[in-house]
This record gives C-alpha cells, structure tokens and sequence, in this order.
C-alpha cells in the first residue's frame, strides 16, 4: 500500500501508542474502497471513525512485541509461548467489564493495562513506560576455560562491565551488567559462558502528565514465572483500581516490596 508524503506525516502525529492500530485500519478501509494509494483525505476519513467510536475499539489490555521475532540479531532468546500465554490471562482478566464495574463507560486507550516483551536490553518496544515490562536477559559468568586476553569481550561491552586482570581472566562486574548476553558469543576460548537466561520484569512504567519509569524487580526469572508475576500485578490493579488509574499509579514502595519478597525464591 503507498502512502503519499501528506498521509505520512498526518499519521506520524498520532499518539505511538495507538499509531500501528490507526495505520492498519486506514490501509484495511482504504482497500476496501479499492484504492491502492492512501492520501490524507483517507487519514482523515478514518482517524475520525476511529476517535468517535474508540469505546468499542478498547479491549481493556493492550500486549506489545518489539521485532525479535522476525530477525532482530539481537535477541537473546525466542518467546515461543509468552506473548500467547500472557495474552490468554489478560484477556482471562476481562479488565473492560472490570473498568465499566468502576462507572467508566466511556472507555479510552488510555484505561488499557499496557505490558509489552523486549527480547533484549535494546528494549525498542519501550518496556520502561509501560504497566508491565518483560525483557529478554542472559546473564554471562566466568568460566573454566582458560582465557587467551584477547579483549573481544571488553571491546564488545558496551556498558564497561567486563575488564581483564592480570592473569588474565575476565571480571565482570554484575551491577553494571544488563544482561543482554553479547559478550557470550564473541569469546572465542569459550571463557565467558552463559549463565542465568530469562527474562526481566519492570513494573509501573508510564507517561502523561505525571510520567515515570518502570521499576525493576531483582533478577532474571523463567517464562513460567514471568507468567505468575503478571498475574499477581492485575490482581493487585484490580484491588487498588477505583477510576481507571495506571498501574504505575496505584503500585506503592509497599507493594512493589511486596512482590520482589513474593518472587524471590524463583529467581534464577
């Protein structure tokens, strides 16, 4: 479907988080008019058909990915059931009977619980402004094999986790490490293996008026668990929700101290 220079640039000033929504409804009802090149007037038409009739349009969640799966170089690891899994207890969840239960019936995107699955630390479908943020982790560690100091693996990290000492071996420093696992790979004596592989969680991210980032709970955790957490997060939105508020709104230091208690045991 072409797009002309006006249409693009109409489109790029809808909020992001509803953009790819937008987009593929313009082309869905573009085509159905048997046009094959969308204009502004077809923006227009749409975008107005969508604002007034968005209630019907919220599904109360709204599940996120970011482009791992067809490719990216960078992901750590496949989300073979994840997505499909957490998408089954949000829908489970029925969060737009739950918010019309509060008295909100005229529904917007923004009263959807927002999670969304990064398959690395490069984190582009923005998991720290989100309610729930899962992303991809490998956690490397040190170690039988003897180590040639070749520095590939200092060279390679881009945080600055890693320095060889004088023996020399690698040391990393794990506070600064973010799991993303590149130094795994490029070790050519096979020094650097790969330990904990999982995922990480942050909770209560968002934007708005009063914007925040999402915190992380401690650890990597496996898909089982990452399951579990997002499950215990809506039960505890449910509980504290009164006006359609974000998770990151209603998550106090009490519960998020909470959960990090509650899951600690499974870290891996």
């Amino acid at each position: 479907m072409q797009w002309t220079v006006e249409a693009e640039a109409a489109i790029k000033k809808v909020p992001f988080f509803v953009r790819k929504r937008v987009r593929a409804r313009v082309e869905n009802e573009t085509r159905q008019e048997g046009k094959d090149t969308v204009t502004l007037a077809e923006v227009t038409a749409t975008q107005q058909r969508y604002l007034t009739g968005m209630a019907a349009e919220v599904k109360g969640y709204q599940l996120d990915a970011c482009f791992g799966p067809a490719g990216c170089p960078n992901q750590i690891q496949p989300s073979t059931g994840l997505p499909e899994k957490i998408e089954n207890l949000l829908r489970a969840a029925d969060l737009v009977g739950f918010l019309k239960s509060k008295g909100i019936q005229d529904l917007k995107f923004h009263h959807e619980f927002r999670v969304t699955l990064a398959d690395c630390p490069n984190a582009c479908s923005q998991p720290q402004i989100k309610d729930i943020g899962i992303i991809g982790a490998a956690r490397p560690q040190v170690g039988e094999e003897a180590c040639s100091g070749c520095n590939t693996c200092v060279e390679t990290c881009r945080e600055g986790a890693i320095s060889l000492d004088d023996q020399p071996r690698p040391r990393i420093e794990q506070e600064r490490c973010v799991a993303c696992g590149q130094c795994i790979p490029v070790c050519p004596t096979g020094t650097i293996v790969a330990g904990p592989k999982g995922y990480r969680v942050q909770l209560g991210g968002k934007l708005g008026r009063h914007p925040q980032l999402a915190r992380e709970l401690p650890g990597i955790y496996t898909e089982e668990v990452v399951v579990e957490i997002v499950a215990a997060c809506i039960e505890l939105y449910k509980q504290k929700s009164r006006r359609g508020e974000r998770f990151g709104e209603l998550l106090q230091a009490e519960d998020f101290e909470r959960l990090a208690r509650q899951f600690a045991s499974r870290r891996l």
